[in-house]
């Protein structure tokens, strides 16, 4: 009997399937306020950092930049150089950290 009902959900599936990809081709990107959104947002960059600083066994990574990132003056690309300078680490992690962005940060999508 499971065989015999099989055909119905897939059949629905399918159908849902097909309404999504419609729905998704009417969809409209914004690009400009993405960017925008992003540039505004450096905190998203808050896990890679953590990530390397625990690498390099810095210390309290975690408490780091949970006191960085938990401020109401919001987290700019500028917040993020002061906080990179601040850190005793070797010149070439801190290039490393620099390279980050919002823009190219995907975190675990990329897995």
């Amino acid at each position: 009997t499971v065989l015999r009902n099989i055909g119905v959900p897939l059949s629905h599936m399918l159908i849902a399937f097909k309404s999504l990809e419609k729905g998704m081709s009417k969809l409209i990107l914004n690009e400009d306020a993405i960017h925008a959104d992003l540039d505004r947002n450096w905190a998203v960059t808050a896990e890679a950092i953590q990530t390397i600083l625990r690498r390099e066994k810095v210390t309290g990574a975690y408490e780091l930049l949970k006191d960085l990132t938990r401020t109401n003056d919001g987290i700019n690309e500028a917040s993020i150089k002061v906080f990179v300078e601040k850190l005793d680490l070797p010149e070439s992690v801190k290039e490393e950290i620099r390279t980050i962005t919002p823009f190219n940060y995907l975190g675990y999508a990329a897995e």
